[in-house]
């Protein structure tokens, strides 16, 4: 495993317990997880973007690794602490909407060691960080889902995680920064975005590509430089640049829990298993 700070990241915790296309500022939400993402390809949106100038800023980077900006998009992912923003990171989480608006989506590597079933605790998620800054606060996990599956035999097909986070200020998360659509069943080549967080920086980085069928359980992409502390990034497709949202479709993990190189990832098929796992998780906001 390649993705997580691994085993000796675990070892601590449980010793101790395309650029985005919008400019700067608070998101608009996005629709609910049931509308499907459009891009219209007529006239640009106020901000400049239609759907043709965004397929060309993102074929011109495309395979291509390089600092995350700071945009409404980007603001929705964010790094996995153990206890709080002065530790280490050691995974990636993003947003996700949902009718309780306070659930982040990630692998489930990162939150439940498998076999034994463990769930880590006193972990915090912090959105758009960057050089020990936390400029949309810092979110306390609280209920983890996983798929039984995962956490008994670590069944590299259903490696995803949803957590729901502590409201701050009398806030849902959601509320803060937006949140992107959950994806299922979305095919097996798709143009993504994936924004992540290794661990060894203080700045998200993030790669467009398209992704191919690694089995029919599992998909592959290839984007440079995604090590250790990138599992969970999400992967974002049907971007709108009207709602500066889009649909995840996947997170890094799955195959050898994301995969053992830096230059190529995996994920978990986003099926009715995820889907399932969603609305659990979801129906207990």
């Amino acid at each position: 495993m390649k993705r997580s700070a691994g085993a000796a990241a675990w070892a601590a915790v449980l010793a101790a317990a395309v650029a985005g296309c919008g400019s700067a500022g608070r998101p608009a939400d996005g629709p609910s997880p049931s509308a499907p993402a459009t891009l219209s390809s007529g006239a640009p949106a106020a901000h400049g973007w239609n759907r043709q100038r965004l397929r060309t800023a993102v074929d011109k980077h495309r395979g291509t690794t390089r600092t995350a900006a700071p945009t409404p998009l980007n603001s929705r992912v964010g790094a996995v602490f153990a206890h709080g923003p002065d530790g280490d990171h050691f995974c990636t989480a993003s947003v996700v909407d949902s009718p309780g608006r306070n659930l982040v989506l990630t692998a489930a590597h990162c939150l439940v060691e498998p076999r034994t079933g463990r769930t880590r605790t006193d972990l915090v998620f912090v959105p758009g960080y960057r050089d020990g800054d936390t400029p949309s606060g810092v979110w306390p996990l609280a209920a983890v889902t996983v798929d039984p599956s995962w956490r008994s035999s670590g069944n590299q097909d259903l490696d995803v995680a949803f957590a729901t986070v502590q409201p701050q200020n009398g806030q849902q998360v959601q509320e803060v920064l937006g949140a992107n659509r959950l994806g299922t069943d979305p095919g097996y080549a798709l143009t993504v975005k994936v924004t992540g967080y290794p661990s060894s920086a203080d700045q998200p980085i993030t790669c467009s590509n398209t992704t191919i069928e690694q089995s029919p359980t599992q998909l592959r992409i290839d984007c440079p430089g995604y090590t250790g502390g990138t599992s969970g990034s999400p992967w974002v497709t049907r971007l709108d640049p009207t709602t500066r949202t889009g649909t995840v479709v996947g997170v890094i993990g799955g195959y050898q829990e994301g995969g053992d190189t830096a230059d190529t990832s995996y994920s978990s098929y986003f099926g009715s298993q995820v889907r399932a796992l969603y609305q659990q998780a979801s129906g207990g906001s």
